[in-house]
């Protein structure tokens, strides 16, 4: 007999949707602050050259990515009496805390292996964080909706944290630059990790399984879901949705500051327009997704962003009305990513355990983050690699030729444009909708109302 719930949750109130969803503010922060501000942080203050910094990040998020399914697996099958995926996040916490703090207030000299090694702990910590949080969600969130609702409410939430991190590089900007800012970055997401664990912990109850033979993982499970077309299609749009804007946030400081012709604050206030777009992106593609289905909203949003960035070129260097409009657009697009391609992902997972009698969220979210991590790895490395190749040099003592900055325009521009739109374009075909989804629940109810009845 398959395993199951002993309780569905009900419908989480708009409190307890917040609490649950703050676990997202600290990843919206680290997303900019570890995206933008940290590897432009150990290439252009530290000195440390751009190919070892490109190949720190790289390096150390594929071999971690192998990880990620393996720990999937791992919560897919905890039983405590505090639930499935609780514990993780706990345990979660403490790991990212003490990683977050050791990069961002490096003490002088840090090499390239103290960077790695940091590195390697932080994206241990930042695993166990957002696959508990992602698993945990969806399994609160039955019904299509209603998914895109809290998917939405957690994405909000990470938009907030993503732009309040960024008051350290406007406000210090003439105190230091990055060096005065990324310091304080740090020690703020120190403070939100354990307070948003904790907020999600007390805002929730999480269903308790029982433990049956049939929930063991074996290699079979394994080739079963990564031999599916829609497992496939959602991982590959996910690293071509991550690689594409990671690109850019790699990217951003010196294309903005020495193509751009803006100041730090002006970058980051523009950075910071970008982002808080997403609080209305969000619950915007949230609603449309509703109307139209995930996919098509996700198709949506990614052929207008790439074609946004087409009139980037346009605007007059230092044009800052222009440039916060442009921002504003991408920015309010570029919400829907992650939020609509979770939300997909947690559907299949009902479509998964109709088939096989078998929950496995965790390991399917492990799909995610690993697709993640690897177009994380490729953003980084793979754009500072071409800035190396056409010229350009990071560090703020190097005054560049103009040739090297009429090529940064261009290896800023190309990655980004050229992965959304492939990204988008994975859902083509894609059948998985509301009136499918509703089917399922609706057998999987029967079934375990059947199953309910016979034990």
């Amino acid at each position: 007999m398959a395993s199951m719930d002993t309780a569905r949750p009900a419908r989480l109130s708009f409190p307890a949707l917040i609490g649950f969803a703050t676990p997202g503010f600290a990843i919206g922060a680290l997303s900019v602050a570890i995206g933008v501000y940290l590897p432009n942080y150990y290439a252009a203050q530290l000195g440390l050259p751009l190919a070892v910094v490109g190949a720190a990040f790289g390096m150390v998020r594929l071999f971690d990515s192998v990880l990620d399914p393996v720990l999937g697996a791992l919560m897919d099958q905890s039983r405590t009496r505090l639930g499935r995926y609780r514990p993780w996040l706990m345990a979660g916490a403490p790991v990212l805390m003490v990683a977050v703090f050791m990069l961002f207030d490096p003490p002088a000299g840090a090499t390239k292996l103290y960077l790695f090694g940091w590195l390697a702990l932080y994206y241990l910590g930042l695993s166990l964080s957002v696959l508990s949080h992602v698993s945990w969600a969806s399994g609160i969130a039955g019904q299509y909706n209603e998914r895109s609702r809290l998917f939405g409410a957690i994405q909000f939430i990470a938009v907030v944290g993503a732009t309040l991190i960024l008051l350290p590089p406007i406000l210090l900007a003439k105190a230091g630059g990055a060096r005065a800012a990324v310091p304080p970055m740090g020690w703020g997401i120190v403070l939100a990790v354990p307070v948003g664990a904790l907020l999600a912990i007390l805002s929730a109850r999480e269903p308790i399984a029982a433990s049956t033979h049939e929930d063991r993982l074996s290699w079979r499970d394994y080739v079963a879901i990564l031999s599916r077309a829609d497992v496939l299609r959602i991982a590959v749009a996910d690293f071509c949705l991550t690689l594409g804007p990671g690109w850019m946030s790699a990217l951003y400081l010196f294309y903005f500051h020495d193509l751009r012709g803006f100041s730090l604050a002006s970058a980051s206030s523009l950075l910071g327009l970008y982002i808080a777009a997403g609080l209305f992106g969000a619950p915007a593609f949230s609603w449309l997704a509703i109307r139209i289905g995930k996919h098509r909203a996700l198709m949506v949003a990614s052929t207008a962003y790439s074609l946004g960035l087409l009139l980037l070129p346009l605007i007059p260097r230092g044009a800052y009305p222009l440039a916060a409009l442009s921002m504003v657009f991408q920015g309010f697009l570029a919400a829907s990513f992650a939020m609509l391609d979770r939300a997909m992902m947690g559907d299949v997972g009902d479509a998964i355990r109709l088939e096989q009698g078998k929950r496995r969220v965790g390991l399917l979210f492990a799909m995610i983050t690993t697709a993640q991590k690897f177009g994380t790895a490729f953003s980084i490395t793979l754009s500072y690699a071409a800035l190396g190749w056409v010229g350009y040099q990071a560090r703020h003592d190097v005054v560049n030729t103009p040739a090297a900055i009429a090529g940064l325009q261009w290896v800023y521009l190309t990655g980004p444009i050229v992965f959304v739109m492939l990204g988008g374009a994975c859902f083509i075909g894609w059948r998985l909708d509301s009136t499918r989804h509703a089917r399922i629940l609706a057998d999987l109810e029967t079934r375990d109302a059947l199953e309910a009845s016979a034990a």
